[in-house]
């Protein structure tokens, strides 16, 4: 059973009346660390946002578990492209942390153009007692100094410092929509609409090509690259999915660049239920290999699918997610929200899967039961370590009292960005300015 743990964002609106967001405070990505302790949240305004979990307190027992602002930093500025006369938004698409090292954190976050390092680091001591320098940092002259002094390292109040180490930019001429780290910790990939860029975190004046679908004549571009991630074991394979609805695997082994795939998912149309909108909500928006590499996890618009490696004309297996909202293709690509982009994302053990709705609802997908449910994340209904109710929604006929019609789902809250703990049931749901946590157990 989830419980809701707790919430952050959004305290403003609520003091003034309004459930309105500011458009810089709508979180656009949101990830855990590779432990678990760290979870990050980037933001339309280029704001990078950090929650640590609580240790524990024999003080305050209940507190353990909480995530609270461990560190806030501005990651990225608005910028201008003057050989396009373009505006390059701040706003973050997507942040991936690099496996800790030493003390010190590393993450790479990414806006539509320039990928940065940041470290995030803590100081708990100055140095005092310089020979050049007087206490306020000025030089001193150098004929008023009679002794030396061996410095010395002075307590003080701890600090969390972000520093951005790395810059990577000029690489990518069309928009970025993910960045992936290679499992050997040495490289990593950032991918736009029709190329994917292989760079080293220490090299940031070059990156190599692997991937470049782009056609000699614009016009004749049938499909762009809409996500790709590197395999959690194998550092030579990625895989990278299409507005298409296909899927390619690629081995970087083969040849320099990657343009012939040496797998490829596609599951054969179904000609009977062939409609205006079927190659709009087959493109997938998100993919991601299975912490144990053998499964790939795809999301349309409509359906989740996971893919056994081994197996390339067919998925293995086929959630619905809101297939209610059918009926409905017409009206939702007047309003554009066909074209949203929903994450998926695994449990820690691959036995779940979790994407997020609309009316600000997610769903569960158990693959071992078959079960599925359908949870919601506000704060109208929800108090402090409550357990979640399952939401239903009516197509039609007769509405039963705690299910929802699907007229009156509220399109304008949606769940797109979603992370699981990588060995606890927490999860993480971003629903426009607001961020939810959820656990199954709440000491």
């Amino acid at each position: 059973m989830l419980r809701q743990r707790q919430t952050h964002g959004g305290q403003n609106d609520i003091k003034r009346g309004k459930n309105v967001s500011m458009e810089t405070d709508i979180i656009s990505t949101v990830e855990f660390n590779s432990s678990g302790e760290l979870l990050a949240t980037g933001d339309k305004g280029g704001r990078v946002v950090v929650f640590q979990r609580e240790q524990e307190s024999k003080s305050q027992p209940q507190r353990r578990g909480e995530y609270n602002v461990y560190s806030t930093f501005q990651s990225h500025e608005p910028e201008f492209d003057y050989l396009k006369s373009l505006e390059i938004e701040e706003k973050i698409n997507k942040i991936k942390w690099l496996p800790q090292q030493n003390a010190a954190y590393f993450l790479l976050s990414t806006n539509d153009k320039t990928v940065k390092l940041w470290k995030i680091s803590e100081r708990d001591k100055r140095p005092e007692g310089y020979n050049l320098k007087d206490e306020d940092g000025r030089i001193r002259d150098p004929s008023t100094i009679t002794s030396l002094r061996v410095p010395v390292l002075q307590p003080m109040d701890l600090m969390v410092e972000a520093t951005a180490r790395r810059v990577f930019s000029n690489a990518h001429t069309y928009h970025i929509n993910s960045i992936s780290v290679n499992s050997d910790l040495q490289t990593y990939i950032s991918t736009d609409d029709l190329r994917v860029n292989l760079w080293n975190l220490e090299i940031t004046d070059r990156s190599f090509n692997i991937v470049d679908i782009k056609p000699a004549n614009m016009e004749e571009l049938t499909e762009v690259i809409t996500s790709a991630e590197f395999h959690p074991q194998h550092c030579h394979t990625f895989a990278y999915s299409s507005s298409k609805g296909s899927i390619r695997l690629c081995d970087m082994r083969q040849a320099a660049l990657c343009d012939k795939h040496c797998k490829y998912f596609e599951e054969p149309e179904d000609p009977s239920t062939r409609s205006f909108f079927s190659e709009i909500i087959s493109s997938i928006s998100d993919v991601k290999f299975s912490h144990n590499g053998r499964y790939l996890m795809t999301r349309d618009y409509l359906t989740v699918k996971v893919w056994d490696l081994q197996m390339e004309n067919k998925p293995l297996e086929t959630y619905q997610v809101h297939d209610y909202l059918r009926g409905k293709l017409c009206s939702l690509y007047e309003n554009d929200c066909i074209f949203d982009k929903f994450e998926c994302v695994w449990n820690g053990s691959d036995s779940v899967i979790m994407t997020g709705s609309y009316n600000n609802f997610f769903r569960m997908f158990d693959r071992n039961t078959k079960r599925d449910v359908t949870l919601e994340a506000s704060r109208e209904n929800s108090k402090p370590r409550a357990i979640l109710k399952p939401r239903k929604v009516c197509v039609g006929g007769k509405r039963r009292k705690d299910e929802i019609s699907v007229d009156s789902l509220d399109f304008s809250k949606k769940i797109l960005h979603t992370t699981w703990h990588p060995q606890e049931n927490i999860i993480a749901v971003a629903a426009t300015n607001n961020l939810y946590i959820f656990q199954d157990k709440v000491n």
